[in-house]
């Protein structure tokens, strides 16, 4: 089941980048550096939505990384949280940075549905912990590479497309190697259940008003 996930995401990134700005989709009111191609720092809903969730779900992992290095058990765990501490901080600077440029406003702190995952991992015993923290990992990066790809082949902003694009590749990097450590902890210990609501598997059809 590996391969199809990353093959299919690379074969978007790879299409995708070879008509960044999305010409065939520019929104009414883009400034346009020739016809049909948006001028620099020119968004769309897509990348508007696409830039706060990332931005949410980055905040997240930095927070999740930091409970899971003081709690973890597991040495592979800790030092995966620390991997998602600093590849996610560089991410969000960088996001945070190609944001301002095209006027997107970003969240600041945690939103509901993460501050309640927080919750039930920090309540989590020691010997249920690890298994769960990396539950959830898996589930996240599924979400953020979806996210990406959307990105990719429906944002406006060729800036931000290209940084989806290279981002890309290291959250697929992340998603195996969580992969892997569930398999090797899920005979040790008892499960916290952390399922994904269904509404935010994926982001939303056009006019929707859902984030997929």
């Amino acid at each position: 089941m590996r391969i199809p996930l990353i093959l299919a995401a690379f074969l978007v990134a790879t299409s995708a980048t070879a008509q960044l700005g999305n010409p065939a989709g520019v929104a009414p009111g883009t400034q346009e550096a020739t016809p049909g191609v948006p001028a620099p720092h020119q968004t769309n809903t897509e990348d508007r939505l696409f830039a706060r969730l990332l931005a949410a779900g980055g905040m997240a992992e930095v927070d999740l990384g930091r409970l899971a290095e003081g709690k973890a058990r597991s040495q592979a765990v800790g030092d995966f949280a620390r991997l998602m501490i600093a590849d996610h901080t560089k991410a969000n600077r960088e996001l945070e940075r190609l944001a301002s440029a095209a006027q997107i406003p970003l969240p600041t702190q945690l939103n509901p549905e993460d501050q309640s995952v927080r919750a039930t991992l920090e309540s989590a015993s020691a010997d249920a912990f690890d298994l769960a923290y990396m539950q959830r990992q898996v589930i996240d990066h599924q979400k953020t590479v979806v996210l990406l790809t959307w990105e990719i082949g429906r944002g406006q902003d060729a800036a931000l497309q290209r940084w989806a694009a290279a981002t890309l590749p290291v959250v697929l990097s992340h998603l195996e190697q969580a992969k892997t450590l569930v398999a090797e902890l899920s005979g040790q210990g008892a499960r916290v259940s952390l399922q994904m609501p269904a509404e935010r598997a994926a982001p939303p059809r056009q006019g929707s008003g859902r984030p997929k």
